[in-house]
């Protein structure tokens, strides 16, 4: 298995959990708030980013504890620490340390594939654009691990240059001369990525039946130009424009991921939140084909098979066995997950507390 043991200490109501025995399918089940999301927002911080709830280090620390937190994630290949620490001249900040070594928390993506799936995701498809990039760029980086580097660059430059276009003093068309420079650069490389992968998702999920699950037909909304010099020579020419707003108005950080369901043809925002859950569950399940691969993959699914049908749950199970991924999945009782028992591992939660059922 990917990940043999994961510990928590002071990780949200986790004053010290440890999970071993892992399966191919690993199911926690207990009452709600009893701490089962927890567990799959520690494991979402084994890749870059701020982890499914996009919480800061110390909202996730234990409120009896510190205000640190350790998440301890031992693999067939190695082990990663991540925490906090509360040290006075950097309280809060967020360590990462693989194999004993501390890193950039960009290089978890070179150790894991994730990806996650939660009902606060239902509604993604009439959420802001911004949601919608960042679930893209999640599926990119669970494919393409220099993804995260690239983007931090990206938003590095981006954020530099809108302090210049916002200053009072006119900005130096040298710094921005350099600036357009690293946003073509990488920015250009952004929407190679998304673009590839969206085409290729598209591929798959038109080979997948209309059911069980809703089929979406995918689009990359960009009007980004396709190559880097392109795109430096438009955030030249709206240098004027984008001083009078006050931000950069042209760029990968204003694209948007455009969702159809493909039996209607209607875009997806209009479609019932059932309709729009199953196209998301049809998205992931799609990626899962797309990212085999040599470096481990684990796939977070928090409350998906309370709300499916028999034959949807059986027909998720079989393309999750499938995928080759560690599934770690979540449910108020066990009964939904009884078809796959036989593969699974199974904790139950209750009040921070997991034990082995």
């Amino acid at each position: 298995m990917p990940l043999t043991r994961l510990t928590l200490r002071d990780f949200r109501n986790h004053s010290a959990t440890r999970l071993d025995g892992m399966a191919a399918f690993n199911v926690l089940v207990g009452e709600n708030g009893a701490g089962k999301t927890n567990v799959l927002e520690a494991l979402s911080l084994l890749a870059p980013g701020r982890g499914l709830r996009r919480a800061q280090p110390a909202e996730m620390a234990a409120r009896a504890g510190d205000g640190s937190f350790a998440v301890v994630a031992e693999m067939e290949h190695g082990e990663v620490v991540l925490g906090t620490q509360t040290q006075p001249a950097a309280p809060g900040r967020r360590l990462v340390r693989i194999n004993g070594a501390q890193g950039p928390a960009a290089r978890l993506a070179e150790w894991l594939s994730l990806t996650w799936l939660t009902p606060a995701m239902d509604r993604l498809f009439a959420e802001s654009a911004g949601n919608r990039r960042r679930f893209l760029d999640r599926l990119v980086l669970a494919r393409l691990p220099g993804h995260a580097q690239v983007s931090a660059r990206y938003e590095t430059a981006l954020r530099e240059r809108n302090r210049l276009l916002t200053d009072e003093r006119e900005p130096d068309p040298a710094w921005l001369d350099a600036l357009e420079a690293q946003l073509g650069e990488t920015g250009a490389a952004i929407v190679a990525a998304r673009a590839e992968l969206v085409a290729d998702l598209g591929l798959v999920l038109e080979t997948l039946p209309e059911q069980p699950f809703a089929r979406p037909t995918l689009a990359y909304a960009s009007d980004v130009p396709n190559d880097e010099q392109a795109l430096r020579a438009a955030l030249r020419q709206g240098r004027r424009r984008d001083r009078a707003a006050g931000r950069t108005l042209v760029g990968p950080h204003r694209d948007d991921l455009a969702v159809r369901l493909a039996t209607k043809d209607a875009p997806a925002a209009d479609c019932s939140t059932g309709e729009q859950k199953a196209m998301l569950i049809a998205i992931v399940l799609a990626h899962a084909q797309l990212t085999a691969g040599p470096r481990p993959r684990l796939l977070l699914l928090d409350e998906i098979a309370a709300h499916l049908d028999p034959l949807r749950r059986a027909a998720l199970y079989e393309r999750l066995a499938a995928s080759g991924a560690q599934v770690w999945m979540t449910g108020t009782e066990a009964a939904p997950f009884a078809e796959i028992a036989g593969q699974a591992a199974l904790w139950h939660v209750h009040d921070g507390e997991v034990a082995r059922g």
